[in-house]
């Protein structure tokens, strides 16, 4: 933590900040490929319920 001293005496303490990450675009592919493994398992398991409703 910084501590700085103001004018009158009076000490201010600022809390040191987190260091920025940089965010590549890889991860952007990989929300794509988990939204096309959501909407397949969605399709597969919507293709099961029909075949048991209707067998």
């Amino acid at each position: 933590m910084t501590v700085t001293k103001e004018s009158g005496g009076r000490l201010n303490a600022f809390a040191n900040e987190p260091e920025i990450d940089v965010i590549s675009s890889e991860t952007s592919n990989f929300k794509l490929s988990q939204f096309l493994v959501i909407i397949f398992s969605l399709a597969f398991i919507g293709i099961i319920g029909i075949y048991l409703i209707f067998k």
